[in-house]
């Protein structure tokens, strides 16, 4: 089973001109799980893709590449 890469989070973190250590730190991951993360290492916990969600003030349906808007349904 191939793991998707999830190019839209490494793609906000560098337009915040941020590390995966900072976004790593400001979910409470350590900087090499969300590596993994960030590479399709690993899958990305529904409460994880909320707090990245949040973090970046888009919606979760924008990181996993469902839909090009980034603006949250509030």
């Amino acid at each position: 089973m191939t793991m998707k890469i999830y190019a839209r989070i490494r793609n906000l973190r560098e337009d915040r001109d941020s590390t995966q250590a900072q976004v790593g730190a400001a979910i409470n991951v350590p900087q090499r799980t969300y590596a993994y993360y960030e590479s399709g290492q690993r899958m990305i916990p529904p409460h994880i893709l909320c707090a990245l969600a949040d973090l970046y003030e888009v919606s979760v349906d924008f990181l996993l590449e469902r839909t090009d808007n980034k603006k949250l349904n509030r």
